[in-house]
Order: C-alpha cells, then sequence, then structure tokens
C-alpha cells in the first residue's frame, strides 16, 4: 500500500480564540464522559467516601496520583493508537508472541470475572437505600434482608434492560448529563459542609504520606491495610473494560486517521501488516495528523478533571462531616447510613446526595453493557476474523450473564468488602497494569515520528510503575486475607 495522504485539518481547532471556538471545544467532550461516569460508581460514591470517613483529608493525593496516570496517561495512550493508526488495538494486540489472541482473551476474562463482583457492590446498597425510603409503604418491613435483596434485583434488571436498548450516541449524551449533575452536585454538597480546604490541599500533594488507621476504622480495614490502599487506588477510574472501550469511540467520532475516507482499505492493509508502513514521514504531513487528534486531547483533559473533582469532592465529604463522627461504615448500609448523617447537618443536603449517588450508580451500570460488547465485538473480531461478530447477540448474551452471575452473589450475602477487592485486584489494578505495558507497547508500535512526546512518554513509564506497584500491593493483600 502507498503511503497515505493526510488530510488538512479543518473545524474548531483550525479557528482563533473566541468564544465560538470555547463552545466548541467543550462540544467535544463525549467518550471520556463515558469513561468518567462510569468510573464514579462504587468506587467514589462508597470506596473512597468511606477511605475519607477514616483517613480524613490524608489520601487525597491517591485520589490526584490514579487520576493522572489512568484518567491521563492511560486514557491517552491507548485512544491515541487508534487515533494515529486507524486501526483499533485488538487488530494489533491479536499479533502478540504466543497463542493468538491470548491478552485479549485474558483480559475479557478478567473482566467477565470480575463484571458480577463489581455490579453487586454498586446496586446492593442501592437496594438498601430503596427499601429505606419506601420502608413505609413496604408490608413485611421486618424482612429486610429479603426486601433488599429483590430491589437489587429488580434494579440490575433494570439497568440491564435499559442499557441493551441505548445506542452509543443516546449513551454518550445522557453520560455527559450525569457529569454535569455529579460535578454541580458533589461541589454544591461539598461547599455546603465547609471543609478544611487548606488540610484537602496538604493531603492532595502529600504523594506516599499514609495517615495512621485510628481504632475506629473499619475493622478488615485495620486488619489487611495494604489490601485497603490498593483497593482504593484501584477504584478510582473504574475498571478496564472502559479504557479499551475509549478507543473503540474515538473510530465512531472519526477523530485522527479514522476520519480518513480510506479508512477501510488502511485497516484492510494494517490487519495485514506487522508494520504500520502507510503513514507518510513528511513532516508537515505528520504534523497535520498531530493536529487531528486534538479532539482526543481535549477530551481527555476534560475527563480527567471531571473524574477528579467528583472523586475528590466525595473523599472532602467524607473527610469533613463522617471523619469528625468516627462514622464506621460496614455492611450493605453504606449508602442508607451517609443519608442518615448529612441529614444531621442540613436537610438540603439529603436530596443533593440522593440526586448525586443514584445519577452515578445508574449511569455507571447502564453504560457497561454498550461497553462490555463493543470490546468483545472488536476482540472476537481479531481473534477469528473468519466469523461474524454481531454486536446485539453479544450484548444479549453477556447481559444474560451478568444477570444470571449477579443473583447468585446477591442471593448468596457475599460481603462487600470481599468483592470489592477481589474485583479491584482483577479489573482494577491488576489489568490495567497489563494493558498498560501493553498501550506503551503499541505506541513504540508506531513510526518515531508519530509517538508520544518525550514527556509524555516518561509520564506514561512512571505510570505504569505505579499501576504494577498497585497491583503488586493489592494482590499481596489479597492473598493474606484469603489465606487467614
Amino acid at each position: 500500500m502507498d503511503k497515505v495522504e493526510i488530510p488538512e485539518p479543518s473545524g474548531v481547532f483550525t479557528e482563533a480564540w473566541s468564544l465560538n471556538k470555547v463552545y466548541g471545544l467543550l462540544a467535544v467532550f463525549g467518550p471520556a464522559a463515558i469513561v468518567a461516569s462510569v468510573a464514579i460508581g462504587a468506587g467514589e460514591t462508597i470506596v473512597v467516601v468511606r477511605a475519607g470517613a477514616w483517613a480524613g483529608y490524608g489520601l487525597l493525593w491517591m485520589v490526584l496520583l490514579s487520576c493522572l496516570v489512568k484518567g491521563v496517561f492511560f486514557t491517552y495512550l491507548i485512544g491515541r493508537y487508534t487515533a494515529v493508526s486507524g486501526e483499533s488495538i485488538g487488530q494489533r494486540l491479536v499479533r502478540l508472541p504466543g497463542p493468538r489472541g491470548w491478552l485479549l482473551l485474558a483480559i475479557l476474562l478478567f473482566e467477565m470475572i470480575g463484571a458480577p463482583l463489581a455490579w453487586v457492590p454498586i446496586s446492593k446498597p442501592c437496594g438498601d437505600l430503596f427499601h429505606f425510603l419506601l420502608r413505609d409503604i413496604l408490608p413485611g418491613a421486618q424482612h429486610e434482608v429479603l426486601w433488599e435483596n429483590a430491589i437489587t434485583s429488580a434494579f440490575i434488571a433494570f439497568a440491564l434492560l435499559f442499557g441493551i436498548g441505548l445506542s452509543f450516541e443516546r449513551l454518550e449524551k445522557q453520560q455527559i448529563i450525569i457529569c454535569g449533575i455529579l460535578v454541580v452536585g458533589t461541589v454544591t454538597g461539598t461547599l455546603i459542609v465547609r471543609p478544611d480546604f487548606f488540610a484537602a490541599l496538604k493531603g492532595t500533594f502529600r504523594f506516599g504520606d499514609i495517615p495512621l488507621f485510628p481504632t475506629w476504622a473499619p475493622a478488615d480495614t485495620i486488619a489487611h491495610p495494604l489490601l485497603t490502599l490498593g483497593t482504593t487506588f484501584g477504584y478510582v477510574g473504574g475498571s478496564v473494560i472502559g479504557y479499551i472501550a475509549y478507543a473503540n469511540w474515538i473510530g465512531l467520532h472519526k477523530w485522527g486517521l479514522t476520519g480518513h475516507k480510506d479508512i477501510e482499505k488502511i485497516r484492510a492493509h494494517a490487519a495485514k501488516s506487522d508494520e504500520i508502513d502507510y503513514l507518510p514521514t513528511d513532516p508537515a504531513q505528520v504534523s497535520r495528523l498531530r493536529k487531528l487528534i486534538s479532539p482526543l486531547r481535549w477530551d481527555v483533559s476534560m475527563g480527567a478533571v471531571v473524574l477528579f473533582v467528583v472523586t475528590g469532592a466525595f473523599m472532602i465529604s467524607g473527610a469533613a462531616v463522617l471523619f469528625p463522627l468516627e462514622t464506621r461504615f460496614e455492611g450493605w448500609s453504606l449508602l442508607t447510613h451517609q443519608a442518615h448523617v448529612w441529614a444531621q447537618i442540613h436537610p438540603s443536603l439529603v436530596w443533593i446526595y440522593y440526586i448525586c449517588i443514584l445519577a452515578a450508580l445508574w449511569g455507571t451500570l447502564q453504560a457497561l453493557p454498550e461497553i462490555y460488547a463493543r470490546v468483545a465485538q472488536e476482540f472476537f473480531t481479531a481473534i477469528w476474523p473468519e466469523r461474524e461478530w454481531a454486536y446485539m447477540p453479544i450484548k444479549r448474551a453477556i447481559c444474560l450473564y451478568v444477570f444470571a452471575t449477579t443473583m447468585v452473589i446477591v442471593w448468596l450475602n457475599i460481603p462487600f468488602d470481599i468483592l470489592t477487592q477481589i474485583a479491584g485486584f482483577l479489573i482494577a489494578n491488576l489489568a490495567i497494569a497489563i494493558m498498560m505495558i501493553a498501550a506503551i507497547f503499541l505506541n513504540f508500535k508506531l513510526p518515531a515520528a508519530y509517538r508520544t512526546r518525550p514527556w509524555v512518554t516518561f509520564g506514561a513509564g512512571l505510570s505504569t510503575l505505579v499501576l504494577i506497584a498497585s497491583a503488586i500491593i493489592s494482590g499481596w493483600g489479597l492473598m493474606q486475607k484469603l489465606a487467614g
């Protein structure tokens, strides 16, 4: 194949600075909104709040670090490869030495094992919260666990049903709205509780500082401190599947080379070639392609800001409100107990809290079927290209699997901590560390002129070390706990 001709950039990124350009740049925000809103699930609303409740402001640096590592470097690197090369990451990673597609299958296996373990800690606290809100009209109020499990089952079923029929376009618009609700709601709630902003600022930049564990911290936290820290870090930013889907959505938006008029021809050639030999080396054309991926940079930046603001606000709220009360979160009544506490501060906080919590958790669950199906379809097509892999049948099959497995976990009443710890290790620590290494590999598969700037490469390298360290800490802590 001859070298492709990179088209001239057009649109908002070529305009002079003006209010219209600012509006146009904000309108770019889309795929990263889905990643951010999906990440703001059990991690931000429960795990992070609980960390603030016993650690105060001392672990805010962990929030910032996770947002930089995952929300900036990992998201950008994994999306950039598709934007520059035009091909999916699965199509390139399927060629790794060893059995065909072993890494892709391993990532899918990790995610499918972790998926039900992650869904239950999101949905079961919602079941408890709805039971609390409806307790006066539900018959047999003494059967609290039965009602909680029944409401949780219904919550999961409705999320899956709505998720099956939700297109990418509608999902993107919905998640942008949810991001807006979360930013406004969490910031408003944080300002109302009047936190110690100086302590919050100090805690944000004291990297590596681990506060003393108070005696009233959750028993599991005190017994397994390394596992607690690894799980908290892992849950900030969510699981690996959303980041992989992000690269797929780049193609749907036609950013970078994915918008080329001959993109199908380019992808067909790339699928048969071990080298990316179709990109021109002319400096002017290299510069054009770098400009064409500008939407990616803006999207990633805005997504990382949303993730940090919302996650940080949740932890600050826990530190400002729950830490002085020596609040101990255990069991499934985590959301209900938070509502009780905030009601004592100001009545308006309760409804701000309800709106933010339910928007965050509903947005997370409803978006996951799209994410699972996109990634599975891409990976299966890369591994077995001779077969037809239709999107909707894959989506329905995954939803059926998630429903069946979550029902078993819900009705067995498996404890919250062990679910989050296993899921955090598999899909939020180990799998992301592996994929970050793969993202750096993909970056170096590009011709030298198209690779990331040195400072980005350096930041990605440091991020990889952080992710590996978190995976080791989380895995070691989990092994110690399971070994008794």
